[in-house]
């Protein structure tokens, strides 16, 4: 079986690793993974020793759940690749089902949803965009590469895709670029050199401050950032490094101090700007900073 594709998808910050099967055109979760955001588990053997427990009382009861599941190898904390016991979509639904209780339900309800959402389909063109060579005629370092980006990423998903705002938005009380003058903004922006890290960081923080769309500058920024730093410095971040509240902690305090960003950013450059894992992880971790606590 081919499984190239790696997915992590996350539930009250906590990690669901997934496997893309290419042969039958499907996901496949980790049942541990699952196990453990559904009894609240920290403790990796608890939750293995939980499932082993539950995988023994449903194969008693003959249920299905347990000859669906299959076993794909999945990197652990370690960097080591284990086989793992998997389920696919209709499988982990039934899983959650064993589990009583409004947390298994919620979970129910978030899994289900988050494919068909826009973000999860937004998601899936996110990631079709490293396979696509559409990613090597992206202006790299300008507002319209940075259009490109969106405009590929929502297409079809909002009707402002690729298109600079025309309103006045803000967030948590912070009033981003007055949309009169953004064009202005945005040619001073794009003029910024990018030649240096500082430099390139320095580029991205000012573009956030612009926000230049309606929705999903976060998402489509963050691509941008990598392709100046790939093209400029043959790095990229990798994303799994930084947590959600550390980035958006440093996201907020850089429009007046960006050595915490840098910071962050700096410690997570890897030289693997052709890893497909490190780009799809990106993404994953990309999508997770933007969804509400």
């Amino acid at each position: 079986m081919s499984a190239a594709k790696i997915s992590i998808r996350f539930f009250d910050d906590r990690e669901v690793r997934a496997v893309w099967d290419e042969q039958n055109a499907r996901w496949w979760f980790s049942v541990q993974d699952i196990v453990a955001v559904l009894t609240s588990q920290d403790d990796y053997a608890k939750a293995r020793n939980y499932w082993k427990y539950l995988k023994a009382k449903l194969k008693r009861e003959n249920s299905k759940l347990v000859s669906d599941t299959t076993q794909l190898k999945l990197m652990a904390s370690d960097g080591k690749r284990y086989l793992t016991d998997m389920l696919d979509y209709n499988g982990i639904i039934a899983l959650g089902k064993e589990f009583p209780g409004k947390r298994a339900n919620r979970f129910i309800e978030w899994f289900t949803y988050s494919d068909e959402s826009i973000d999860g389909k937004s998601k899936a063109r996110a990631y079709a965009l490293f396979e696509s060579s559409f990613i090597s005629s992206i202006e790299v370092g300008t507002t319209k590469g940075l259009q490109q980006i969106h405009a590929y990423l929502f297409g079809g998903l909002y009707d402002f895709a690729g298109q600079i705002r025309q309103k006045n938005i803000s967030k948590g009380g912070f009033q981003f670029a007055v949309s009169r003058f953004l064009g202005d903004t945005l040619k001073q922006i794009e003029a910024m050199p990018e030649t240096t890290f500082d430099e390139i960081v320095n580029k991205y923080a000012e573009m956030n401050i612009a926000h230049p769309f309606m929705e999903g500058n976060g998402r489509s920024t963050r691509v941008w950032l990598d392709l100046m730093l790939k093209k400029r410095l043959k790095k990229c971040v990798d994303w799994s490094m930084i947590g959600k509240r550390d980035y958006m902690n440093a996201m907020m305090l850089s429009p007046t101090n960006s050595d915490i960003l840098k910071n962050l950013l700096k410690n997570a450059l890897t030289n693997k700007i052709n890893s497909r894992e490190m780009y799809l992880k990106g993404i994953d971790y990309s999508y997770y900073y933007e969804e509400n606590d």
